[in-house]
């Protein structure tokens, strides 16, 4: 698979796709079940391939970043200190001023629906659409 490449669009699912396949454990279990929460909560959601092999999920501005390592999948939400969390689901990276992400290791089970809302979240504040409340 080529990690320098920067791709976006189909080819960057495409790689997005290998990715999860050439792990073939639970980490590649859940990158797939992550990735599609992400591009059911926002059907505008563009998928690219950067930084030596890491997929990405932005819409007006990056969003997410999807990597995996060998105890630990994580999820690093670019602008994740701006974003409120109610559901507690940030674990990682907390004492930073600009990114949160959620570390899921082996048997964690994440919150779908908890976990849409942050990335839609997320898009509103990349869009300018923020909600009151929210």
């Amino acid at each position: 698979m080529p990690k320098h490449e920067i791709a976006e669009g189909d080819r960057a699912s495409r790689l997005i796709d290998e990715r999860i396949r050439e792990l073939g454990d639970w980490r590649g279990e859940v990158l797939a079940r992550m990735r599609s929460l992400i591009l059911d909560a926002d059907p505008e959601m563009v998928e690219e391939w950067k930084w030596m092999g890491t997929p990405v999920w932005s819409h007006d501005g990056m969003v997410c970043t999807g990597e995996s390592y060998k105890k630990v999948v994580k999820l690093t939400f670019a602008k994740g200190a701006a974003l409120k969390d109610p559901a507690g689901l940030f674990n990682s990276s907390l004492e930073g001023n600009i990114r949160r992400a959620i570390d899921i290791h082996e048997g964690d089970r994440v919150n779908g629906r908890a976990f849409q809302q942050l990335i839609r979240t997320a898009v509103a504040l990349n869009t300018g659409k923020r909600k009151k409340g929210k």
